[in-house]
């Protein structure tokens, strides 16, 4: 357990960085500690955080996610978004087909496998009779879905409070 999230002043996650370095943002001044793992110390009286926030606002320029293949399937964790099949035999499927409608953005688009997107074929998931395991949704950005995969590994529990409301 090496990774820290660091967080804006704001609680907004910003990146994940070392130990080694939030250890230097804290000695500075410059960040404090919101959650520390309770079995690993840096020194006799200090525990390793695992989350910083820093003491000031940091201005992020705001950035388009692209949508794109690569991005989708990591939104979606790498697994059909219907069977919950993980493999790389995936698709993208519209929820609301093209043919009728349909756009192509982040709310109408999820991951496949081959077989369930035949299933589906060009009906809404209703008519199919198909639930989808998570509704499609615009990620915040390519930090939540690094803080995410490790969450969902088992890592980084404390992590939750602060990436969930900002990234699903």
């Amino acid at each position: 357990m090496s990774q820290v999230l660091v967080l804006n002043a704001s609680y907004e996650p910003l990146n994940i960085t070392t130990w080694r370095r939030a250890a230097v943002l804290m000695i500075k001044g410059k960040a404090e500690s919101l959650e520390e793992d309770q079995n690993h110390k840096i020194r006799n009286n200090i525990k390793l955080p695992t989350v910083i926030r820093l003491r000031y606002f940091i201005k992020v320029p705001y950035r388009e996610l692209a949508l794109n293949r690569k991005n989708l399937i990591q939104r979606d964790n790498y697994s059909c978004q219907y069977c919950g099949y993980k493999g790389d035999q995936l698709s993208i499927d519209h929820v609301i087909p093209r043919s009728r409608g349909g756009e192509d953005k982040w709310e109408n688009v999820t991951t496949a496998c081959i077989s369930c997107n035949l299933r589906k074929g060009n009906r809404t998931p209703f008519e199919a009779s198909m639930r989808l395991k998570r509704i499609p949704h615009k990620p915040f950005s390519t930090l939540s879905f690094e803080a995410n995969k490790q969450i969902d590994l088992g890592n980084y529990q404390e992590w939750k409070k602060y990436v969930i409301g900002w990234s699903k």
